[in-house]
């Protein structure tokens, strides 16, 4: 099974109107991430566009339509064009997130949760056994980011993920914002939650943005939006863990009201210099 292996630097979200300036400025990126579901088509632009920033960067496929958390059986037929992807770019990364998003034939265009319980654990364990052997590749699994927790769980989520790793020789996907917002929205400490986490199974880590809103009790809610800049916290977060863990692959990501590409480069900039900070460190 082929491991994870991007280098340890600050990587972006690849958008196809960042193309030309791309090619233009030759920015010094680490890598860059895709999501899978948007390159199962033959050809055409995307693959264009794909295939050259193949040629000089480290490339990360991240998957948004598997279903993981599902109690259904996969869908065969899309496991069988994520391969097809990771098969024509061989890429140094493949993630997944634990959630669900369909119900029978029905794809939902949500990442939702799933209570953490044995039943949930097995299945989740049986999926990722059947996508490994599928692609013959290590898969990450990202924690979610969540808005309310189901009564009956038995399982604390950094253990349900540490039990996966441990059944499945899968890695970790550390998604900082998701932890953020989703112990702000339960109440909690996210330096407990990061304290307890498995991070040597941690291969990528990934940095986004997130707005406020209020819930219909009028207490502030947390939204994991992707529409702006990583905020201050998250970043402190951020730079506590990997002056801890040393230098981790990096992702920011900006999915929604995406800026210019500057704007972008320098959010990878800023995680960079935390990233070469923590290497000096180590190297002192």
């Amino acid at each position: 099974m082929k491991p994870s292996e991007l280098p340890r630097r600050a990587g972006v979200g690849f958008k196809p109107e960042h193309f030309a300036n791309i090619n233009a400025t030759g920015q010094p990126i680490g890598f860059f991430e895709v999501h899978a579901e948007n390159y199962m088509g033959a050809g055409g632009p995307p693959h264009a566009q794909l295939s050259r920033l193949r040629e000089d960067y480290a490339l990360s496929v991240h998957g948004v339509g598997l279903s993981i958390g599902s109690m259904q059986p996969l869908d065969r037929e899309h496991l069988a064009r994520l391969k097809v992807v990771c098969d024509r770019y061989e890429p140094e990364s493949f993630s997944e997130h634990l959630a669900w998003s369909t119900h029978d034939s029905v794809f939902l265009n949500d990442l939702l949760p799933l209570p953490y319980t044995e039943a949930t654990l097995a299945r989740v364990v049986e999926h990722i056994d059947e996508v490994q052997s599928m692609l013959k590749r290590q898969m990450l699994l990202e924690n979610p980011a969540t808005y309310l927790l189901f009564e009956e769980s038995t399982i604390e989520e950094t253990a349900f993920l540490s039990e996966i790793v441990r059944r499945t020789g899968c890695g970790l996907l550390l998604d900082v914002n998701n932890v953020f917002v989703a112990s702000t929205n339960h109440h909690m400490d996210p330096r407990n939650y990061l304290a307890r986490f498995p991070i040597n199974h941690v291969r990528e880590i990934h940095l986004s943005g997130h707005s406020e809103t209020i819930d219909d009790l009028g207490a502030p809610l947390l939204i994991d939006s992707h529409d702006t800049p990583v905020k201050d916290p998250v970043w402190a977060l951020y730079e506590e863990l990997i002056a801890r863990t040393g230098p981790i692959a990096s992702l920011v990501e900006w999915d929604n009201d995406v800026p210019d590409w500057p704007v972008l480069q320098a959010e990878a900039e800023a995680a960079d210099a935390i990233l070469r900070r923590a290497a000096d460190a180590q190297a002192a």
